[in-house]
Order: C-alpha cells, then structure tokens, then sequence
C-alpha cells in the first residue's frame, strides 16, 4: 500500500481491504457521521478526519502522512493482513465464507480505552443512533473543541477527569436514563485507581475481563467489547442478541441463550481468532 500527501489529505493506493461502511457501521464506534457523499467524518484521537473510498484508493482528508504514522495507521489496524485473515476465517465453514465475503474491507479500529468504556456503558440496551447522540453530545458538554470542520464544531472525547467530575445538570443533559450514574461512577473508579486501565496490556485475557468488570455498568458483554474494541484482544468474544442468534442457527446443537457459554462455545470454535470472527458473523446477520 502506498501513501501519498496530496494538499491537506492522504491518498491510500492499493488499499483493497478497506471498506468505510462496514468499519464505521458495523456497532465498534460511536463518533462518525455519514456525509452526503458517502463519506465519513470521524472524530478519534482528538483529531477529525473525513474517509472516502474512490475504487482501490482510499482518502484521508484533514490528514498529514506523519498524523497517518503516528496515529491512524494503528487506528485502522494497518499492520495487519486482512486478505489473509479473511482466507483464514473463510476455511472455517460455509457460514464464515458467506461473512467474510460480504464484509469485505471491515476492519477492527484500535481505539483509547476509556472511551470505549463510556461508550459501550452507554450502549447496554440501546440504539445507534442514541449512543452516537449521547456519546456525541457528552463529548460537547465537557471534551476538549478541536476546531471547526466541515462547518462544525468537534470535540475531543471527554478525560476521565472530566467525566468524574460532570455536574447533574450536565448529566440529566445527556439523557442516557440508568446508564448516567454508572458512567460517572467508573470514570472516578479509573481516577482513583481502583481499576487500573493501563494494567490491561499486563493481564492474560480473564482476568483482564475481571478488571473491568469490576466497573459500575460493566458486564462481561461490555467489557469483551472493551477488549475487543480498545485493547486489542483478538480473542474476545461479546455477546448480544445477534451473536445469540447466529449462534443457535449456525453451531449449537441445542437452543441455549445463556451468554456466558454462548461465550465459552464461540472461544472454542473461534480460537484466538474469535473476536474477529464474531465481527464479520454479527454484521452479517446483523445486515441480513
């Protein structure tokens, strides 16, 4: 893959295994808005950016090579084969080819941690389109304004500072009904050291799942996509409606909707691959 600087964007030639819509659309993240143009405005980082796929190019706008190398490149996990991944799933069975087929292109993001933390607290038992709203506008009630873009004013995800120490007011503004308190109470959780989020890269994979959990509003469902999603544990396998679904049609013999063996049964097919796996099967059926 080649990247070229052209004026304020980076060209991306030969970049097959790029597809925006099923990256940004597939439930990993919250803070993207889909532009006229098919194109998509993402904020991370505290930096935003627009992507655009034209054929084999993919466009960075709002974007330096060396913001590219220093940030995004592990953002979108360009370190990794997705061709040779997709032909390792594939090999799976039939239903792993027909997935992996369909969401071509689809990467898992490498994203900060705690706001992978707030977001998927403020997940349980939602919609997108609310989380991307409260999760969009609790970033403009106490995050750092980036700057203008595209006629719009972005800001920075909130520190965890800022979230331990949001008002009421604020609070009640965000309108996330019981997930309110808990976001509060595990951002000042995190300040005061009582889970230890840079400890994560130190522990073996459940036990970090214990840390988190450990967290007000965070089950193991949450906490698998904290791992997933800001970690990146290849092995962590989360847990929903869809998964339960595609799991009893496809690779149960008997009917069961218990997550934590649905869990434990998608790890023993998967291997250390499974969180990938659950990706392309739950966006799939998702989109099915």
């Amino acid at each position: 893959m080649q990247v070229i600087q052209s004026g304020n964007a980076i060209v991306l030639k030969g970049a097959e295994e790029f597809e925006p819509k099923n990256i940004f659309e597939n439930g990993q993240c919250f803070r993207w808005t889909k532009e006229e143009d098919g194109s998509y405005t993402v904020v991370a980082m505290k930096r935003v950016i627009n992507v655009k796929k034209d054929g084999d190019e993919v466009i960075i706008d709002n974007c330096s090579i060396d913001d590219f190398n220093d940030m995004w490149h592990r953002y979108f996990d360009f370190d990794r084969d997705y061709f040779s991944l997709r032909k390792e799933l594939s090999l799976v069975d039939d239903h792993l080819l027909a997935a992996t087929e369909f969401a071509q292109g689809l990467r898992i993001l490498r994203q900060d941690v705690f706001e992978m933390v707030i977001s998927f607290i403020i997940s349980a038992n939602n919609q997108i389109p609310r989380i991307k709203k409260a999760v969009d506008f609790l970033s403009e009630l106490c995050g750092e304004p980036i700057g203008v873009y595209r006629g719009k004013m972005r800001y920075a995800f909130p520190s965890v500072e800022a979230v331990a120490n949001i008002s009421d007011e604020n609070l009640a503004a965000i309108k996330i009904g019981f997930r309110a308190p808990y976001i509060v109470k595990s951002a000042r959780m995190i300040l005061d050291g009582e889970v230890d989020l840079k400890s994560l890269d130190k522990l073996e994979y459940e036990e970090a799942c214990k840390e988190l959990v450990k967290l007000v509003g965070v089950g193991p469902k949450v906490a698998d996509c904290i791992l997933l999603f800001g970690n990146g544990r290849d092995i962590a396998f989360p847990v929903d409606t869809w998964v339960i679904k595609f799991m009893n049609e496809y690779y149960l013999e008997e009917s069961d909707k218990n997550m934590n063996r649905i869990k434990k049964r998608g790890i023993e097919i998967f291997g250390e691959k499974a969180g990938f796996a659950q990706q392309y099967l739950f966006y799939y059926a998702r989109s099915r």
